[in-house]
């Protein structure tokens, strides 16, 4: 039998909301998945975690230069 490991936050320690988007500059979670983080389910963290690439490379594009 296997287990899982627990699901790691994101935090980076870099604790500042872009006011656009809502998602924390450092971790791109938002503010309520911050809050939640503790007591969520593995499985609902490995969803953000899934989210967070996607943010990341969402905010890169709409920052380069045209």
């Amino acid at each position: 039998m296997t287990t899982s490991a627990p699901v790691a936050s994101p935090c980076t320690s870099v604790c500042k909301l872009d006011p656009r988007t809502g998602w924390c500059e450092g971790c791109w979670r938002t503010l309520d998945e911050i809050a939640a983080w503790s007591t969520m389910s593995d499985a609902d963290k490995r969803a953000v975690w899934a989210q967070l690439t996607q943010r990341r490379e969402q905010q890169r594009e709409e920052k380069k230069p045209a």
